[in-house]
């Protein structure tokens, strides 16, 4: 037996507008991985889920399960970054970190080692000086969790194996190198 209604914890990897009101939001959640959920009625002014949907946001959240897609019922923001979010190059590097997450992992693949590593980096990345370390060794750890990479092997270009991995360029890559060279 499937369970009707469930909640957890996770980080925003994505959103997306979706008909008149709603979006489609992709959270890495503590205890089911990757999910895909749709948020009715958000995009109402007066939504009170509106403010703790934004990107690289770690929420509590409670959703139902439904034919389609499972629907968030409930949402409460547990760190917004905000020491991040007031810096330009700190934000695209965050933007940066969920978008290669939500590349690398499938859906409802579920990684608790993976997940409190992109909580570490973002927590380090409220008061990071040295942004393009802190994303090599990002990407570089993140390949050796998902056993893309031996882990006692030296990796001398994390962009590279990535790119092979994912067999495509990370967007927002281009946004974070520029910012950070």
């Amino acid at each position: 037996m499937r369970l009707r209604a469930y909640s957890s914890e996770g980080v925003i990897l994505a959103r997306k507008n979706y008909s008149e009101a709603d979006r489609i939001v992709v959270i890495f959640s503590k205890s089911y991985g990757k999910v895909r959920l749709i948020a009715k009625g958000v995009r109402y002014p007066k939504s009170r889920k509106r403010g703790h949907l934004e990107i690289f946001t770690r929420i509590k959240y409670s959703a139902t399960k439904s034919y389609g897609m499972d629907i968030l019922t409930e949402v409460e923001t547990i760190n917004f970054f905000e020491n991040t979010r007031k810096n330009l190059k700190k934000t695209a590097l965050a933007y940066y970190l969920v978008e290669v997450i939500g590349r690398l992992i499938a859906e409802e693949e579920r990684n608790i080692d993976l997940y409190y590593h992109l909580l570490k980096t973002l927590t380090k990345l409220e008061t990071a000086t040295n942004l393009k370390t802190l994303r090599k060794d990002f990407v570089s750890d993140s390949l050796k969790l998902l056993g893309f990479w031996p882990r006692t092997k030296i990796m001398d270009d994390p962009d590279k194996i990535l790119e092979e991995v994912i067999e495509k360029k990370v967007s927002s890559a281009r946004v974070g190198k520029r910012l950070l060279t």
